[in-house]
């Protein structure tokens, strides 16, 4: 979502208060101190001192205090101020439009898909208690198997806060060969951690038996990385002097955290990311653009129900499109297994049923490509496969 002007009108608004707050003290400061002035003159005066003198303190204070004009001085900050916090408003009630529900429709959804997804991602948060109450209010009893395994994930990254890894290092053990199936190393890098907490609470000799029990069936794999953890031993109890004081950093251990979520997500055929989370957020940022859809579709509600195809695109950031998606830029068509990107000689691309129109269906027919001036043969066009 667009939120730059908002923010600059904020930002102005932030401003200009400070402006009005600056002004007011310091006009309060100029008053307070022409008072003091005032009274210090009146208390320094005798007893018998005249009542006429007093008056004339007075109506010198009072000359100095017009003179100081405050409502002057803060009328034009203050007037600024207002301004700008009476146009913030509406600009949110323009940039916000309450009513979403415009751009809703109504496509039936599984009720109880939906609570398995929502049961899931309270589990996968670690709101065990939540994800608990949930699924008995909904009555979805076989969601609660979903608790388990995140049970065990959350069990294994709070002992890592604790820089334990027992429990880490055993899950692993467990499932080495899936690990190895996935490309994921590390094991190796919750050894290589395990092996330098040993290195700094138990000194060298342990350091060294648990490099000779455990290390062995990495070697073919991490010799580099086993032969800088040797090196390590050189520098029992002063590793953070050392050139490998790097990995004594705490950034390993969060590092190492993140990747074993990751891990165990990936294990349970599941992604590290709340599927709830990316798909709330990803509306979130498409709700403008169909807001103003709706609004320029006024009076079609049913044409909009019944739509099968946006006639605009929603641009989503990169972290939202996990798998490549071609658009036909004649057309407007989403390319399909039916209707693939077509390659054409000239290095543009078109959907399969584009260039069927362009070329009246004749194969041997030649037609100008729609982007430049290149006469373009049906035969000479290939599939892209993305």
């Amino acid at each position: 979502m667009e939120l730059n002007t908002i923010k600059d009108a904020f930002d102005r608004v932030t401003k200009k208060q400070k402006v009005a707050s600056s002004k007011s003290q310091e006009v309060m400061a100029q008053i307070g101190h022409e008072i003091e002035q005032a009274l210090l003159r009146i208390q320094s005066t005798n007893d018998a001192a005249s009542l006429s003198e007093h008056k004339m303190i007075l109506s010198e204070l009072k000359a100095k205090l017009k003179e100081v004009a405050p409502l002057s001085q803060l009328e034009g900050t203050q007037k600024e101020l207002n301004v700008a916090l009476s146009k913030y408003p509406k600009l949110l009630e323009k940039s916000f439009n309450p009513d979403i529900s415009k751009a809703y429709r109504n496509v039936g959804s599984d009720i109880h898909t939906v609570n398995q997804i929502i049961a899931s991602h309270f589990y996968r948060e670690g709101h065990f208690d939540l994800g608990d109450c949930f699924i008995t209010e909904a009555g979805e009893p076989e969601a609660a198997g979903q608790k388990s395994p995140f049970l065990e994930m959350y069990q294994i990254l709070e002992a890592m806060r604790s820089r334990n890894l027992e429990r880490a290092l055993g899950w692993a053990t467990t499932n080495s060969e899936k690990l190895k199936l996935s490309g994921s190393d590390i094991e190796m890098k919750l050894h290589r951690q395990q092996f330098v907490e040993i290195l700094q609470k138990r000194g060298r000799d342990g350091a060294l038996t648990y490099a000779r029990t455990f290390f062995p069936p990495f070697a073919t794999k991490y010799m580099a990385e086993i032969q800088r953890l040797m090196a390590c031993l050189l520098w029992a109890g002063k590793l953070d002097s050392s050139p490998y004081a790097d990995l004594l950093s705490p950034f390993h251990w969060d590092k190492l955290a993140e990747e074993l979520a990751r891990q165990f997500c990936n294990l349970m055929g599941q992604s590290y990311d709340s599927p709830l989370s990316v798909t709330i957020a990803a509306g979130v940022q498409g709700l403008p653009t169909l807001l103003k859809l709706m609004n320029v579709m006024t009076g079609k509600k049913q044409e909009w129900q019944s739509m099968k195809q946006l006639p605009v695109p929603v641009d989503l950031d990169r972290e939202f499109q996990f798998h490549s998606i071609f658009v036909c830029p004649v057309s407007r068509d989403q390319a399909t297994e039916e209707n693939p990107p077509m390659l054409l000689s000239c290095g543009h691309v078109l959907c399969k049923q584009s260039i069927t129109k362009l070329s009246k269906n004749n194969n041997t027919r030649p037609f100008k490509c729609p982007y430049c001036p290149t006469e373009v043969e049906v035969g000479q066009c290939r599939q892209l496969y993305f």
